[in-house]
């Protein structure tokens, strides 16, 4: 059966290094432009193949993006953007919708004006009296421009407070959701793809709003310019919206092919991403030169960016032939309009005066125009990239657990798994299989296997961070899945696997395993935790104790070794002070000392509490009350230690491995003298 690999990782398999140092080879299949020949070592699964995208479900949407598309999506997006905007100002919204209705108001009476001082200027009479009687007309021009000044820098000032307010509720909007979706959700790689576009897309909010914006005013000014050309005369208003068509064509294919090719490069974009972190991050400079990886990553990453520059530079190409296109039919069209002006001028069917009024209304429409169009291809491109970000606030808030009326026990005495499994998102192999295990308060069981047995998921399922495929997990005889999500995670104390560093002091570190503690009880109340777990030694002797910073990023912040960091994490969750505790290899960054002062802890713990404790060293569970081995997601036999050991299986075999590590026992596979 072939494995499902991960698209994102790079895989290492035999092939000749020469490959490297081989010239450009023909055109790159998805964008026509030469690029440099891969290295045949360098896999990243399924998506490189011809195997269809998880992105592959826009390209359907795509299809649909023409001009009429676009028009008939243009009341959905002036929608969206105006909920941003309400959502975001309400009050300088609506004083700035005002002003420029206001705005265009007085364009068209300027314009109008302009015709009045032009019949004026060019009647009969003696030159200065014309000119006395165009001054009337001409004070209401000038006067009509200092108000549109006048409103136009008001209402950029009010628009200049929408970007920043729309990007918080869009981020803040983000953020509450992936920090309250079920931990399931993390491990499907398309939710976490989908993830990246909508970050991309929450950014693209408070341009969708300045696209709006600029569009409504425009349109303000078009509506203003078609009016008194309307009043001229009736002919002019269509053939200069036919004008403006060809424009608008360009601008809705240009948009389409800019969104098509973002959604076909956006994992490479994201792998770009990932190896600069990689070569550029602390964590990851001693390997990169012990091993000698620098040149095969600067490789790898020349490789993604030509890649990325070609697809760019076709996409750049194409949206010029679009505009090139659109501007010449757009060119020819507005020539018909001055003629159309010109032949209403030979059969005396419009004045000069109000010829030359049409002029200058066509000529601010078509500048309206321009302008609309440019926003509107932004605010068009914009809107698809916010729909990813709305696609996945959606899924997201279907992914957040469901609330439910009913409470876990507040301290459970028995806490049971039975016939759970679990599959991960898009593999074949469940993780768990009909597992069934039972845990007691005052007792410590352990949980043994081989690295993939399946011991940290049904961890998770127990924490209430999973929720298991099939079976049930129970508190007390109550059903997890009958009672609030929320009140399960708070009664467990969890020590993960993979620990967070976060970038605070050394205080808040540890009363993250429980802040509303450290607001209720106060800033010593973390002491007592710290001290039970070895962190206290670790913490005195930063030079501003437990207010010492260890965001090590920063000039101020300190670091810490990994042993003293896991010190930290177990100091959190035994801070939580939580009715069931779960310890996911809690020693393996420990010396020998704090790594056996942690167990004794952990079997103090147990004596009022549920603990499980996950371990590879098995010298440390052989006080637990009971062992359960799992070996594939099953429970291949379980029992106390002295039990286990009395019967041959893997207990016994990785016990006595590990054991004859430090005393010499007799190896049974050796033959006997």
């Amino acid at each position: 059966m072939p494995v499902d690999r991960d698209p994102d990782a790079i895989s290492l398999v035999p092939a000749q290094r020469e490959a490297r140092s081989r010239p450009p080879e023909g055109p790159d299949p998805g964008t026509g432009a030469p690029v440099q020949a891969r290295d045949p070592v360098l896999t990243y699964g399924k998506e490189d193949d011809d195997t269809p995208r998880p992105w592959s479900r826009h390209d359907r949407t795509m299809e649909r993006t023409g001009v009429l598309a676009m028009t008939r999506r243009l009341p959905g997006l002036l929608r969206l953007a105006w909920s941003l905007a309400w959502e975001a100002d309400r009050i300088g919204l609506v004083t700035m919708v005002g002003l420029r209705v206001l705005s265009g108001l007085v364009e068209a009476a300027g314009l109008l004006a302009v015709a009045g001082a032009l019949t004026a200027v060019l009647s009969e009479g003696p030159t200065p009296q014309r000119l006395h009687d165009a001054i009337p007309a001409l004070v209401l021009v000038v006067g009509a421009g200092v108000v549109r000044t006048a409103i136009s820098l008001v209402t950029s000032l009010l628009q200049s407070r929408f970007g920043p307010r729309v990007d918080r509720v869009s981020i803040v909007r983000l953020l509450d959701l992936a920090t309250r979706t079920s931990v399931m959700s993390f491990d499907d790689p398309r939710f976490v793809d989908d993830l990246d576009a909508a970050e991309r897309g929450a950014a693209s909010g408070r341009q969708l709003v300045d696209n709006a914006v600029n569009v409504f005013t425009s349109g303000v000014q078009m509506v203003a310019a078609g009016s008194v050309l309307g009043v001229l005369h009736p002919l002019l208003l269509p053939l200069l919206v036919l004008s403006i068509l060809p424009d608008g064509w360009a601008t809705a294919r240009s948009a389409r092919l800019a969104h098509a090719s973002w959604l076909g490069r956006i994992r490479k974009i994201r792998r770009q991403f990932m190896l600069r972190n990689h070569m550029t991050d602390r964590d990851c400079s001693a390997e990169i030169r012990s091993f000698g990886l620098n040149r095969f990553l600067l490789d790898e990453y020349i490789a993604l960016a030509r890649e990325n520059e070609a697809e760019q530079v076709r996409v750049a190409r194409g949206q010029a032939l679009y505009r090139l296109t659109g501007e010449v039919v757009s060119g020819l069209a507005l020539g018909a309009v001055y003629v159309t002006l010109v032949l209403l001028l030979n059969a005396e069917i419009m004045p000069l005066a109000a010829a030359g009024t049409a002029v200058l209304a066509i000529r601010n429409g078509r500048g309206a125009l321009s302008s609309a169009l440019d926003s509107l291809n932004s605010a068009f491109e914009n809107f698809l990239y916010f729909g990813e970000y709305r696609s996945w606030i959606a899924e997201a808030a279907r992914r957040v657990p469901t609330p439910r009326g009913d409470m876990a026990p507040a301290e459970p005495a028995v806490v049971r798994v039975d016939a759970a499994t679990y599959t991960y998102p898009h593999t074949d192999t469940p993780a768990l299989r009909g597992v069934t295990v039972e845990l007691r308060r005052g007792q410590v069981v352990a949980f043994v296997g081989a690295n993939g047995s399946g011991k940290s998921t049904l961890a998770k399922i127990l924490a209430g961070l999973y929720e298991p495929d099939e079976g049930t997990v129970s508190w007390d005889g109550v059903d997890l899945a009958q009672v609030d999500p929320d009140s399960v995670r708070a009664r467990v104390g969890l020590i993960p696997q993979q620990y967070t560093q976060w970038p605070m002091s050394a205080r808040l570190n540890i009363a993250v395993g429980n802040i509303d503690r450290l607001a209720a009880d106060g800033p010593d109340s973390v002491i007592p935790a710290a001290t039970a777990t070895g962190a206290a030694e670790v913490i005195e002797k930063l030079p501003y104790g437990y207010d010492t910073s260890l965001a090590r990023q920063y000039n101020s912040g300190h670091d810490l070794s990994g042993g003293q960091w896991q010190r930290i994490a177990c100091a959190r969750a035994v801070y939580r002070d939580a009715p069931f505790l779960i310890a996911d290899e809690p020693s393996a960054a420990l010396d020998a000392r704090a790594e056996q002062a942690l167990f004794d802890l952990i079997r103090e713990q147990g004596r009022d509490r549920v603990v499980l404790l996950i371990t590879h060293r098995l010298a440390s569970v052989r006080t637990a009350d009971r062992i359960y081995v799992l070996d594939e997601g099953l429970v291949v036999d379980n029992g106390t230690h002295a039990e286990l050991m009395t019967r041959p299986g893997i207990y016994q075999e990785l016990f006595n491995l590990q054991a004859r590590q430090f005393v010499d026992l007799p190896d049974p596979a050796a033959p006997m003298p």
